[in-house]
């Protein structure tokens, strides 16, 4: 496609060469390295795959033009047969040329995007298995846990966004129209709300879940990260479905007026939920709207996973599906991985594993527990590295005040110190009284966990859910809790370990010290176990 055609409109300036007679065929990056012959190359400023100062690789690896903001983008001059188009604003121009290049494929499916701190993840799976369920709909889905069509991995290099840059976004997308997907759902995090990512995907509904405290390392400020999360409703979908017990909800319903559904559990909604029950089965409730009931069940139990479930719902009714079938394939929805994700071991302990990673999942999750746990509740966890540091000790508060014993491990510690992230978790975990250890390697402290649980006990392991790696330094180790999980409980042995740590926390007022002194002594019995067992 010639580069004049994927500008035309966009405000530019030709530096070198002619966009008419300048062919793209190798599509765009923002990644020197990923350049293949025939490529644009897009100089994105300060973008960790090269930037301004990428240029004369991506030239090396045959780019044929140049997209950048500085006529001096990298200092040395490109051969006179590159194309270089100087524009305002990389990162805006970027999905603009991106979308045209693919044939604007957001166009020619059903388009979703979730937002919000939590339970995007949890949303676009219900979206999707309800489409899929009730339309027999193939749903592409992109988001934390990579893209796909179904159960189709689509295969792309690892980046760690949820919400991928436009070159790559775009490219999935038309896969997934060229591999016949009706619909697509995608999780449009803060970020790539704020760096255009989102940008011309010509999206039809666009959800707003909730705002609670993450990622104040990115943004600063919660004012900043509300607005960030609010750019997805100033002209970026046509409809909206939002959340109306959220505050920063209502604020959407304020920027679309006349375009926007609503759902609540505590307030007036278009749609809502009443009759809550929940078990370690699920929850029940009767959906209500347009001045109709309707009983439902879902396999999650919980508060949030009743909220999520209106979300999805609503969702899918305003794209035009059916309501009363839609709410009839609810109890037929599988649990999403990594969310509430249960285990039974065979000693008759109750293992969930969970992404809760800020404040208020960790707190609605151990809520959800406490609502059917009939033993105690033991809590692995820990805090991201080289993120929001505030909310460390909120979040030791928290699992104190919810367990009676916890575990602190690491999460993924990036390039931060894993015992310093425990060392800011302690305080507001010690402040509850609850008894806890910290072992800073993860597979150890779900050992302990486990170790230490009692028939009837349940362990929440949180943080991480379904991701299948750990993330140290600039490594990611494969790890995934479940599967140690599963492990650990096929390897383990009556007795041994077991026994001696179940005595950690069992009973009330137990000291730090107390819980390192039998940890001490599980330890010392552990040792020739761990040869054998694994």
């Amino acid at each position: 496609m010639r580069l004049s055609e994927l500008l035309d409109g966009h405000e530019h300036q030709v530096l070198q060469g002619d966009p008419d007679k300048t062919e793209i065929t190798a599509g765009t990056s923002f990644d020197a390295l990923q350049v293949t012959p025939g490529a644009l190359y897009i100089a994105v400023p300060g973008h960790g795959g090269g930037g301004p100062e990428g240029v004369a690789e991506a030239l090396r690896r045959g780019a044929v033009a140049v997209l950048c903001e500085r006529a001096d983008a990298d200092g040395e001059e490109a051969d006179a047969a590159v194309c270089v188009v100087q524009v305002g604003d990389t990162r805006t121009a970027a999905p603009v040329v991106t979308s045209r290049y693919y044939g604007e494929p957001g166009r020619a499916m059903d388009m979703v995007a979730v937002t919000g701190t939590n339970g995007k993840t949890s949303v676009s799976f219900l979206v999707e298995s309800l489409l899929a369920l009730t339309e027999g709909a193939r749903v592409g889905v992109i988001g934390t846990s990579g893209s796909r069509i179904g159960s189709e991995l689509i295969p792309m290099p690892f980046t760690g966004l949820s919400t991928p840059e436009p070159p790559d976004l775009q490219y999935v997308l038309g896969l997934m129209r060229d591999g016949g997907a009706d619909s697509v759902v995608l999780e449009a995090t803060s970020v790539g709300l704020l760096t255009h990512r989102v940008d011309r995907t010509f999206l039809d509904v666009g959800v707003f879940t909730n705002l609670t405290q993450d990622h104040l390392d990115d943004h600063g400020t919660m004012e900043n990260y509300k607005n960030a999360k609010l750019l997805l409703f100033q002209g970026l979908c046509r409809r909206a479905v939002t959340n109306a017990d959220d505050p920063v909800g209502r604020e959407v319903q304020a920027l679309m007026p006349g375009a926007v559904a609503t759902y609540a559990l505590d307030r007036e909604a278009d749609y809502t939920a009443t009759d809550l029950v929940f078990d370690a089965a699920g929850s029940r409730f009767t959906l209500c709207h347009g001045g109709r009931r309707y009983p439902v069940a879902i396999p999650s139990p919980g508060r949030y996973s009743v909220s999520n479930a209106l979300a999805a719902v609503a969702a899918c009714h305003v794209l035009g599906h059916d309501l009363a079938t839609l709410v009839g394939a609810l109890d037929r929805v599988a649990t999403v991985p990594g969310r509430f994700e249960t285990y039974e071991t065979p000693d008759g302990t109750s293992v969930v594993v969970d992404y809760a990673h800020s404040p208020d999942s960790l707190e609605k999750v151990l809520t959800a527990i406490r609502g059917f746990a009939s033993g105690r509740v033991i809590t692995v966890f820990g805090c991201g590295g080289d993120r929001d540091d505030t909310k460390r000790a909120t979040m030791g508060r928290i699992a104190g005040e919810l367990s009676d014993l916890c575990v602190l491990t690491s999460d993924n510690p990036r390039h931060e110190d894993p015992e310093a992230i425990l060392d800011q978790i302690v305080p507001g975990l010690t402040a509850t009284g609850t008894p806890y250890e910290r072992l800073a390697d993860r597979r150890t402290a779900i050992r302990r966990a486990l170790g230490a649980a009692r028939p009837g006990d349940l362990v929440l392991i949180a943080g991480k859910g379904s991701e299948p790696h750990q993330v140290i330094g600039e490594e990611l180790i494969p790890f995934s809790d479940m599967d140690v999980v599963r492990e650990l409980a096929a390897v383990r042995r009556a007795g041994g370990v077991a026994g001696a740590a179940a005595g950690i926390g069992a009973g009330v007022g137990v000291t730090p010290a107390a819980v390192a002194a039998l940890a001490a002594q599980a330890r010392a019995g552990e040792r020739e176990d761990s040869r054998s067992s694994l």
